[in-house]
């Protein structure tokens, strides 16, 4: 009995010691929790490091996409972007006086850096030869005037030898320029108040020239700054046009617009300006076809649409050294040849070009028994007289 007993009690110790082994069960299953638990924490760190992956090639793709875009629209549509870059906002209604004192002087600036030879478009050597050529210039081109005043001056080279001149002589040399025995009066009479009342000489003085037959203060500012260097502005057509297109202001009367664009600029100003402005007016800024298309201050112009907005149409508005064409003076500035502008041809002479900028009118002609100063119907004024 004791040995049984024994050996059982052997045999209860292993089984005893086989515990552990039974509760390793709870520690597997322990395990097998943690490990699906750190199974679960890693799919969300799986999906975030994919997500970032994921939207990372998306804006990558789309750059690309984008940028093929945009090449695309660069190739195809360049024209359209090109019309909508220049397209400018009007200014504000309401447009204070400083705001439009800044808008007029920075139009200024850029037109001098298109313009850094602008010049008188008279041809002539003294200031005698340009109050007689600027008289001349009313109603008609410059262009004209200068073909015709080297036969002038070449018979009548003083104030004396013009005031002493045969009328008729004279009416038949300036024929071409129109209204020449109007033009005969007043040239024939500003050279007589010239030797009788200055001596011959042409005075430098505003309240002095406008006594002068035939001559206005536009012809009178021409004279002052061209030919003695004081300030004036030159209120011919061109100037009248582009001051109420740009909104400068809304006057009319010369006298009034002179004023009022006088208040925008410094009188240091005054002289370029006039050039400047009658420059575009007869290259780019035309009455009723302007360029808009190919016009460098357009963004700054309140009037841009109403005429040719397609750059390449409005290229082929363009005139004088802007178009390839001769200018108006037979003998130009150097800095206007060095630009790449072209002498005009003498009287007669065929042009250098087989395309003319702006027909220049024929000798007005009437019947017998109509005046043959009579200004033709809806004849504008022209020039710079």
């Amino acid at each position: 009995m004791p040995a049984e007993k024994t050996a059982r009690v052997r045999k209860a110790v292993p089984a005893k010691k086989s515990v552990p082994a039974k509760t390793s069960a709870p520690a597997e299953k322990a395990a097998s929790a943690a490990k699906s638990a750190s199974a679960a924490k890693s799919a969300p760190a799986k999906k975030a490091v994919a997500a970032p992956a994921k939207k990372a090639v998306t804006g990558t793709a789309k750059k690309a996409v984008a940028g093929t875009a945009k090449k695309a629209v660069t190739g195809t549509a360049k024209k359209a972007v090109a019309t909508e870059r220049i397209a400018p906002a009007k200014p504000p209604r309401n447009e204070s006086h400083t705001a439009l004192v800044r808008r007029a002087r920075r139009i200024n600036r850029e037109l001098a850096e298109v313009y850094p030879y602008a010049h008188p478009e008279l041809d002539f050597e003294n200031p005698f030869q340009l109050v007689v050529a600027t008289v001349l210039s009313a109603q008609t081109t410059d262009l004209r005037v200068n073909q015709t005043t080297p036969a002038l001056f070449a018979k009548y080279p003083t104030p004396e030898d013009l005031a002493a001149a045969n009328p008729e002589e004279v009416e038949e040399i300036l024929r071409p320029t129109g209204f020449f025995r109007a033009k005969t009066k007043s040239v024939m009479g500003l050279s007589k108040a010239l030797r009788d009342d200055f001596g011959g000489e042409v005075p430098g003085r505003l309240e002095d020239l406008v006594k002068l037959p035939g001559v206005g203060r536009k012809t009178a500012f021409v004279v002052l700054g061209n030919a003695f260097g004081r300030p004036g502005i030159t209120v011919d057509t061109h100037f009248q046009r582009l001051v109420r297109r740009w909104e400068w202001t809304a006057e009319k009367e010369p006298d009034k617009i002179e004023r009022a664009i006088g208040e925008l600029f410094p009188k240091t100003d005054w002289t370029m300006l006039s050039h400047h402005v009658i420059f575009h007016g007869r290259r780019i800024c035309h009455a009723r076809k302007p360029a808009c298309g190919a016009c460098p201050i357009a963004p700054l112009c309140p009037a841009y649409g109403e005429g040719e907005t397609d750059p390449e149409k409005a290229k082929k508005l363009l005139k004088y050294e802007k178009g390839g064409f001769p200018g108006q003076r037979l003998n130009p500035p150097q800095s206007y040849l060095d630009a790449g502008g072209i002498p005009a041809p003498p009287l007669g002479a065929p042009a250098s070009t087989s395309a003319s900028p702006e027909p220049e009118p024929a000798a007005p002609t009437s019947p017998p028994s109509a005046s043959p100063d009579a200004p033709a119907t809806g004849s504008p004024s022209r020039g710079t007289g």
